[in-house]
């Protein structure tokens, strides 16, 4: 079987930094980036979230506009993609905003755990390929990745990222945390080679932010 499509999606500022210097939760995009963000979503059937992402933000993000909500209810599929949480230590707080919001949460976790507020627990192989095969034999065939850096550095290492959708955000931060691992992270020679993406789109959205979208050249 097949693997699913994965598109990562960042608002990112124009030295490629997550956050501030400071560190902590950020939302460096605007209203333009907003609405690029829940096209991807309602393009999704899941998103990808790195456990110290959801530990920052304690919630993830939803489809608001209603046309965008209500194509996906005439197509047949949940109002919202599912979220996959990866963590190998899963010791979340149920009073967390997440686990209230309304949609389905699994757990890609190593061991086949019971964790309170994950209504399915699948588990993470050893390797991205054998791990997104198995998602996809589940019906997850288009991935949104959302971050944080060490699981954005983890999937393009293992080279299973299909499409980089990126917002600059018109400010520079400074500091260590880069959308990709700074330390511990070994960039595939292939990724960095001058033809490894193709530019599928760039476009100019509100409050001088621009989208670029480059799709991975197999």
């Amino acid at each position: 079987m097949e693997r699913p499509s994965v598109r990562l999606v960042l608002a990112v500022s124009l030295d490629g930094r997550l956050a501030p210097a400071s560190g902590g939760a950020a939302q460096l995009g605007g209203a333009g980036d907003r609405h690029v963000l829940e096209q991807a979503l309602a393009w999704s059937d899941a998103v990808l979230i790195g456990a110290g992402t959801l530990r920052a933000h304690r919630c993830t993000c939803l489809i608001h506009e209603q046309q965008l909500l209500a194509q996906r209810k005439q197509d047949g599929r949940p109002l919202q993609p599912t979220a996959l949480v990866v963590s190998r230590s899963p010791d979340f707080c149920l009073e967390w905003p997440f686990f209230q919001q309304k949609l389905e949460r699994h757990l890609l976790t190593p061991d086949r755990l019971s964790v309170e507020g994950f209504s399915v627990i699948h588990p993470l192989q050893a390797s991205w390929e054998t791990t997104l095969v198995e998602l996809a034999a589940l019906g997850f065939h288009r991935l949104v990745l959302l971050g944080g850096a060490g699981l954005c550095g983890s999937l393009l290492e293992a080279d299973q990222v299909d499409e980089l959708q990126l917002t600059l955000s018109p400010c520079l931060l400074g500091g260590r945390f880069s959308w990709i691992p700074i330390d511990g992270f070994s960039m595939p020679t292939a990724l960095s080679q001058p033809d490894a993406w193709t530019l599928l789109s760039a476009d100019r959205l509100s409050g001088s932010e621009l989208v670029v979208r480059y799709g991975r050249s197999r």
